[in-house]
């Protein structure tokens, strides 16, 4: 009798080929848009897609960087992360789940260590050889956490109402895979 077996493949986070942004509203009519410089992930498929995928992501938190030096350096502050105390934060996936053709990826993310679930939607895109045989995976992550359960308080009142900074983040993700071994 025969069995099918199944090969667990490891993949790296491709860093030229993908980023990592946060999106947050500023004064709440506009957004600014942040990315991490400095940042890895694995993950091991057993399977030809994301079922019973394990995902691990880390970033390196002074490596933020939002286009404004003085923002950095405020959002690397203990105002924010407070990157000299939390040099990283971190994922961890605990379950995915497809939806039709979309994904449902839930795991902890660790920032300033505090430890909360959260869910990403994953579009995931496939796997293809490229032209130098090396075999790639695609997908883009979209999710929202707030941002002060994470203790990322910090904020400022408008005199006309509201707040500087919102307290909703949005992650946006573009990740491309690489094969390993």
């Amino acid at each position: 009798m025969e069995t099918a077996t199944t090969t667990t493949t490891r993949w790296a986070i491709d860093p030229s080929h993908s980023e990592i942004q946060f999106k947050v509203k500023h004064l709440m009519i506009s957004t600014v848009t942040g990315t991490f410089k400095e940042f890895g992930a694995e993950a091991e498929l057993p399977g030809a897609d994301l079922a019973g995928a394990r995902v691990r992501f880390w970033a390196d938190t002074a490596s933020i960087f939002t286009n404004d030096a003085k923002r950095d350096e405020h959002l690397r502050s203990a105002d924010f992360f407070d990157s000299g105390a939390f040099p990283k934060l971190s994922f961890q996936s605990t379950r995915i789940e497809r939806a039709g053709s979309d994904w449902s990826l839930t795991g902890d993310l660790t920032i300033k260590d505090i430890t909360r679930p959260v869910t990403l939607q994953v579009e995931w895109g496939g796997v293809v050889r490229d032209p130098w045989g090396r075999t790639k995976a695609g997908l883009n992550l979209n999710g929202r956490i707030d941002r002060k359960a994470w203790g990322l308080n910090w904020n400022a009142a408008l005199e006309a109402g509201g707040v500087l900074v919102s307290d909703e983040v949005r992650i946006q993700a573009e990740v491309q895979l690489l094969q390993q071994g």
